[in-house]
């Protein structure tokens, strides 16, 4: 045989048996597999029953625990629903007892109704019984009488009243009186100022008659230029040696009176002269005006006031009020009102405030119907015055109520300021007609026999007839005649009513 085919033999011979080994070989490795696995599966069936019967075993202890659990609260259920149940029985036995007391109760309460009733219809018959008899003897009905002692009891009340009422207000008004005099009189006493103020007057002194016609100018230029630069009325009559100048305004009235003064003293009078000079007069005026605002705020030490207010009390030094200049009497109720302040212990700065702005309005360049009270509260309270400076303002004529005690301050040192003696000024016709409204006010009222206004109209002395008005009403009778004075008139200062009634016997021996 060749050697390869030989070979070839060997070769297929060794292929053939190595494939025998191998399946030998792995037959026998699957073998022990399957057994091992035999095995394991045997460990983990037998594991599972064990975990099993474990599992059987905690389930039966956990059921056995509920068990027990349910039974012990259904027992502690059982014994709460028997507690219950004893003491609903108890309360239906109590309950039962109560419905048979109200039960007795009630009918002993119906059969003391029906006595009660009973003692009630024979009290009634005793009672009309004994009012018949009652009313026959006294002669009237029961009403009646009824009616008389409720008169008398009223009357009798009344009358106590009112004579407390007046033991207390005379106690109330001398104490106050006392308390007031010495506050007052030692106000009064510190201030020192002029009485009379001065008075702005209207005319024009003129060296000769020849001016007035050179005051005229051809054709009337010259006067209608002033009149028309100043707004003020020139009159030109038979008056020698005077012009009179009219004018409401009274800073318009002062420009036209320094400009024609000085026109008149230059000698060169024309539209244009005139003109010029009024300019200058009336830039001067305005500084005057400003100057005399700062003067006043700088005596009586007020401070943080805006310009405008200060040229606005300036305006008022050529204000006058019953011959009283305006601005000398708001620093006068400034001072006064301040001393009252600090007597009482009120705000003293407010006080001055207040009495310092109370007439602000008169300064005021408006064409408002409104009272000079409103106008200079309205200006007040633009400029963030205190609400207490603005009270005083309002309520210092009582065109509202005063709110704080520096607002009363305020309205007792304006009176004192204008009641002063030679403070203010009016005409005859004027105090004639206020006296005599005073005198027919008073004898308007019942019971009055004579009025008298006496004190220069500052006190009205009433006569009453004794059997008319007894004393309580003579009490109200003052009250009712004061009122009736604030309400009607207008005058300065207060008024003081006195009522008169006097007890008078007369006998005669023959």
């Amino acid at each position: 045989m060749p050697r390869y085919i030989l070979a070839v033999i060997l070769l297929l011979s060794g292929l053939v048996l190595g494939w025998i080994i191998r399946w030998f070989y792995a037959k026998f490795q699957l073998t022990s597999v399957e057994q091992k696995a035999a095995r394991l599966s045997k460990e983990a069936i037998k594991e599972a029953e064990a975990k099993k019967k474990e599992l059987l075993l905690e389930t039966k202890d956990q059921l056995l625990k509920e068990r027990q659990q349910q039974e012990r609260e259904t027992r502690e259920r059982r014994s709460e629903l028997q507690r219950l149940e004893r003491r609903l029985l108890q309360k239906e036995e109590n309950l039962e007892g109560k419905q048979l007391e109200l039960e007795n109760n009630r009918k002993q309460l119906t059969n003391r109704e029906e006595k009660l009733s009973l003692r009630e219809k024979k009290l009634t018959a005793e009672e009309e019984k004994w009012l018949s008899e009652l009313e026959r003897i006294a002669g009237m009905r029961s009403d009646e009488a009824k009616q008389i002692i409720m008169d008398s009891m009223i009357n009798d009340a009344r009358h106590d009243a009112q004579v407390s009422v007046n033991k207390i207000e005379q106690e109330a008004q001398l104490k106050a009186e006392k308390l007031a005099r010495d506050v007052i009189i030692t106000s009064i006493q510190r201030i020192a100022t002029d009485v009379s103020s001065e008075i702005t007057i209207s005319s024009v002194s003129l060296p000769s008659d020849e001016m007035k016609g050179r005051i005229i100018g051809r054709e009337g230029r010259n006067i209608r230029t002033l009149e028309t630069l100043t707004g003020v009325d020139v009159i030109i009559d038979d008056t020698p040696e005077a012009v009179v100048i009219s004018c409401f305004d009274p800073v318009r009235k002062e420009i036209a009176k320094i400009a024609l003064g000085r026109l008149i003293q230059d000698g060169r009078i024309h539209p244009a002269r005139i003109e010029e000079v009024v300019q200058k007069v009336t830039k001067e005026l305005s500084k005057t005006i400003l100057e005399e605002g700062e003067k006043i705020l700088f005596d009586l030490g007020i401070h943080n006031m805006s310009q405008e207010s200060i040229k606005v009390l300036g305006r008022l030094y050529f204000r006058t009020s019953y011959g009283q200049n305006v601005l000398y009497h708001s620093k006068e109720v400034a001072i006064l009102s301040g001393m009252i302040a600090a007597e009482v212990g009120a705000d003293r700065e407010i006080a001055k405030r207040g009495g310092l702005l109370h007439d602000i309005g008169k300064g005021v360049e408006t064409e408002s119907d409104a009272t000079h009270a409103e106008m200079g509260a309205e200006m007040a309270k633009k400029l963030g015055e205190d609400p207490r400076v603005i009270n005083s303002i309002l309520s210092h004529h009582n065109d509202v109520e005063p709110s704080c005690i520096e607002s009363v301050i305020v309205q007792i040192a304006d009176a004192i300021s204008a009641a002063r003696p030679g403070a203010r000024r009016e005409t005859l016709n004027n105090y004639v007609k206020r006296l005599e409204n005073l005198e027919r006010i008073s004898e308007s009222y019942e019971g009055v026999d004579k009025a008298y206004a006496i004190q220069a109209g500052r006190e009205l002395r009433i006569l009453v007839n004794y059997e008319a008005v007894s004393d309580e009403r003579a009490k109200e009778l003052a009250k009712d005649i004061a009122k009736r004075i604030e309400a009607e008139m207008r005058y300065p200062g207060r008024i003081k009513v006195t009522i008169i009634r006097e007890t008078r016997v007369v006998e005669y021996a023959r």
